[in-house]
């Protein structure tokens, strides 16, 4: 029992005339104490608006809160998810001994059916909530209709899906995420330069991608209308692909400045780059601070790179599901992350 705690608790002893261990009968509602007593405690605990240790009732409960954590899986291609992990990884040690467990369910970020494989994995289990990425936003919709059937609380991180009844969403403010992107391809851009915006994912058209791109395109409303812009969609991820396309987009757009990619899949677009002969080499703009991304900011083929503190992600989560579920806590609907903007000066100094 903590000092403040038990400091309380001999108060509430010393006013009741009674020995301390009745007044923790009381608070943890155990027997073993006349009606009459535990009244009189019960007043007293009024009187002084007495709250006790939450987490230390948590612990002598001997219950555990288990929450299962569904999101894509690190791969070659990309190794985005080692920070959210490791975020939750981090939770997860620190509120362990307060009765918490946490399951991973891991899926491959291109095979919805390995998504829809581990939503039924975890409805299957005895599971007190969840967070989730919500790639796939048709089986995502899915998903949380049953977890609502069962009452069982999630939180989105990373991406989001409107009207998805979540929660909480913790991750970046994705529209002003691309209005920023649209900022920093002014930063380098000549007059008669076009701009391309690439999409290299298997789900082009999610909630996350539109507003990202229309945060991008509202920046070049606002402030460059006459901007010549095209977009670039690479449907399949694998290197080949990506370079046959994006060869005929340059190609085709021989004056282009400034490249946005509205993933983490910029690599990709900087290997093209490395390999391509051009006269000028256009500014080159992504996300996140993985490992293929810090290669090419390093040696310069990447400008910037927009980070959304991926770690902090997962911890959150956590921290936030677990404090609702045990502890009824308010919880705010949108937990928007920062954005920070990655360049090669700094990049050394910067917590992902």
């Amino acid at each position: 029992m903590a000092k403040k705690e038990l400091q309380g608790v001999k108060e509430i002893a010393r006013r009741a005339n009674v020995a301390i261990a009745t007044v923790d009968r009381v608070i943890h509602n155990r027997t073993g104490v006349s009606a009459k007593t535990r009244e009189k405690i019960n007043k007293i605990i009024e009187e002084l608006n007495y709250q006790p240790n939450l987490l230390a009732r948590r612990l002598a409960s001997g219950k555990v809160i288990k929450l299962a954590v569904l999101i894509p899986s690190v791969t070659d291609e990309t190794d985005f998810w080692e920070a959210p992990l490791r975020g939750v990884q981090r939770a997860e040690a620190e509120i362990r001994q307060y009765g918490l467990s946490v399951q991973l369910f891991l899926f491959d970020l291109n095979d919805k059916h390995s998504f829809l494989s581990q939503t039924n994995r975890i409805l299957q289990s005895d599971i007190d909530g969840v967070v989730l990425a919500p790639m796939f936003v048709d089986e995502t919709l899915t998903f949380v209709t049953d977890c609502r059937r069962k009452g069982i609380p999630y939180v989105f991180i990373d991406s989001n899906i409107p009207d998805g009844q979540n929660l909480s969403y913790i991750g970046p403010p994705l529209h002003q995420s691309g209005y920023l992107a649209g900022r920093l391809c002014t930063s380098g851009l000549q007059p008669q330069q076009s701009v391309l915006l690439v999409h290299i994912a298997t789900d082009i058209d999610s909630y996350t991608y539109r507003q990202i791109e229309q945060g991008f395109r509202t920046y070049f409303a606002d402030h460059l209308p006459e901007q010549p812009l095209y977009r670039v969609d690479i449907h399949q991820t694998d290197e080949p692909s990506v370079t046959q396309a994006l060869g005929a987009a340059f190609s085709g757009h021989s004056t282009v400045g400034a490249v946005f990619v509205t993933n983490s899949r910029a690599f990709l677009v900087a290997r093209f780059l490395e390999d391509f002969t051009l006269i000028d080499k256009p500014l080159l703009i992504g996300y996140d601070l993985i490992n293929a991304n810090t290669h090419y900011l390093d040696n310069g083929f990447i400008d910037f790179l927009i980070c959304h503190q991926p770690d902090d992600q997962g911890y959150r989560s956590i921290m936030t599901l677990y404090q609702y579920l045990v502890f009824s806590a308010t919880v705010s609907k949108e937990h928007y992350m920062p954005i920070d903007i990655i360049t090669r000066e700094n990049r050394a100094y910067y917590r992902n």
